[in-house]
C-alpha cells in the first residue's frame, strides 16, 4: 500500500513538474517571440526603398527638430508648417518604422494651412530606443508628445488635433483617455486595446491553438506595460465625447475589422460625435490600400507585384540584395509616392468642421 501511494505521489509530482515546465516554457517562447516582433523600426537604405524621405521635401518644407523623453529614451519630433495658424495636428505613425514614411500626407496637410507635429516614437526612425517595445508603447509616446505640444510656448497656443494610423491609430484614440485639450481625432486602421491584437495575433499565426497563448501575452503585456498595457481606443472615444473619425478597410488583414478594430467594437460606441468611413473598395480597403492613388494601385497590381513575384518564384526566400536593389531603382517613385486626395480631403474637411 505504501508502495502504490508512493508511486502516485511521483506521477502526481511528475504531472504537476511537467506542468510548470510547460507554461514557462510556453512563456519564454512568447517572450522571444515579442521581442522578435516589436524590434527597432529604422529607415532603410535609400538603395533598398522606393519612398521619398525628408530628402526630397526639404527645400519646399522645412522643418524645426525637437526632442522630449519617453522614460529613458530621447524622441525626435519635428514641426512642419510652423508659420501655419489653422491649428496644430500632432500625428502618430504605424509601428515598423518612423514618421516620414507618412510625409506626403503629412506635406498636403501642411499645404491645407495646418501646422503637423509628427515624431518618432520608441525604437523608431531617428528616436532612441533598442525596440518599440510593443503595442501599448505608441500611446504612451503619444502623451508625452501632447505633455510637450502644450508647454511650448509657439504649439501651446493652438487649438490641437490628433492623426494616427495603425499603432498611431490606436494612440490617437486611446489618448483621449489622458486629460489633454483635443478638438477632433482622426484614427486610421487602429486597434481598441494592446491584448485584443495580441490574440488576433496569435490565431493568425497557429490557428485554433492560438488560444493556448493568450494568457501568456496578456501576462507579457501586463509586466511590460503594468497600468498603461490596457489603455481602450473606445474608453478615450466615449470619455472625451470629442468629434472623432473612425477610418478603416474592411478587408484589412493587419488589424482585423471583425474583431480587434476599433470600428469592430462600433456598438459600444457611445460618443454621439463620432463618424466613420469604411473602405470597401477592392484593391483599396486593406490596411494603408486607402491611401493609394487609382494609378498606383493598378501599378502595383499590374508591374511591381508580378516583378515580386517573379523574385520569389526564382529565389525563394533569399532574393540577392543586387536583385532587391535593382527592383526598388526600377519603381516609378512618382507613381510610388503619390496620395489619395480623398483621405487628405477627409481628414481636412473634417478638422475643419472641429475648428467651427
Amino acid at each position: 500500500m505504501r508502495k502504490t501511494k508512493s508511486k502516485k505521489r511521483k506521477i502526481l509530482a511528475a504531472i504537476v513538474l511537467f506542468i510548470v515546465i510547460s507554461i514557462a516554457a510556453a512563456f519564454v517562447i512568447t517572450c522571444v517571440e515579442m521581442n522578435k516582433n516589436f524590434g527597432r523600426g529604422d529607415y532603410p537604405e535609400k538603395r533598398f526603398a522606393a519612398t521619398y524621405f525628408y530628402d526630397h521635401y526639404e527645400n519646399d518644407y522645412p522643418r524645426q527638430e525637437v526632442s522630449f523623453l519617453s522614460g529613458e529614451n530621447t524622441l525626435k519630433g519635428y514641426i512642419y508648417g510652423g508659420d501655419n495658424d489653422r491649428g496644430l495636428i500632432v500625428f502618430a505613425h504605424g509601428i515598423g518604422g518612423g514618421h516620414e514614411y507618412y510625409l506626403k500626407l503629412l506635406t498636403k496637410l501642411v499645404d491645407c494651412g495646418w501646422c503637423v507635429f509628427a515624431y518618432d516614437a520608441t525604437g523608431s526612425g531617428n528616436s532612441e530606443g533598442e525596440s518599440s517595445n510593443g503595442l501599448a508603447q505608441s500611446v504612451i509616446d503619444l502623451d508625452l508628445a501632447f505633455d510637450f505640444a502644450e508647454s511650448d510656448p509657439q504649439l501651446g497656443n493652438m487649438d490641437t488635433y490628433v492623426l494616427g494610423h495603425s499603432w498611431g491609430g490606436y494612440a490617437a484614440a486611446a489618448v483621449l483617455n489622458f486629460d489633454h485639450d483635443i478638438k477632433g481625432c482622426v484614427t486610421m486602421s487602429g486597434y481598441n486595446t494592446p491584448y485584443e491584437e495580441l490574440a488576433d495575433s496569435c490565431d493568425s499565426m497557429y490557428g485554433k491553438a492560438g488560444v493556448l497563448l493568450y494568457p501568456f501575452v496578456w501576462t507579457y503585456n501586463k509586466m511590460k506595460f503594468g497600468k498603461d498595457s490596457s489603455w481602450s481606443a473606445v474608453d478615450g472615444i466615449n470619455k472625451s465625447d470629442i468629434p472623432v473619425l473612425v477610418i478603416h478597410g474592411d478587408n484589412d488583414e493587419t488589424i482585423s475589422y471583425e474583431s480587434a478594430a476599433i470600428i469592430a467594437h462600433r456598438d459600444e460606441i457611445t460618443n454621439p460625435n463620432v463618424e466613420y468611413k469604411v473602405f470597401t473598395e477592392e484593391g483599396r480597403n486593406g490596411h494603408n490600400t486607402y491611401f493609394y492613388t487609382p494609378e498606383y494601385r493598378d501599378y502595383k497590381k499590374n508591374v511591381l507585384t508580378p516583378r515580386t513575384d517573379a523574385l520569389r518564384e526564382k529565389y525563394g526566400n533569399d532574393i540577392p540584395s543586387e536583385e532587391w536593389e535593382k527592383y526598388y531603382s526600377d519603381i516609378d517613385k512618382e507613381l510610388y509616392n503619390g496620395f489619395n486626395q480623398e483621405i487628405i480631403d477627409l481628414i481636412n474637411d473634417f478638422f475643419t468642421k472641429c475648428a467651427v
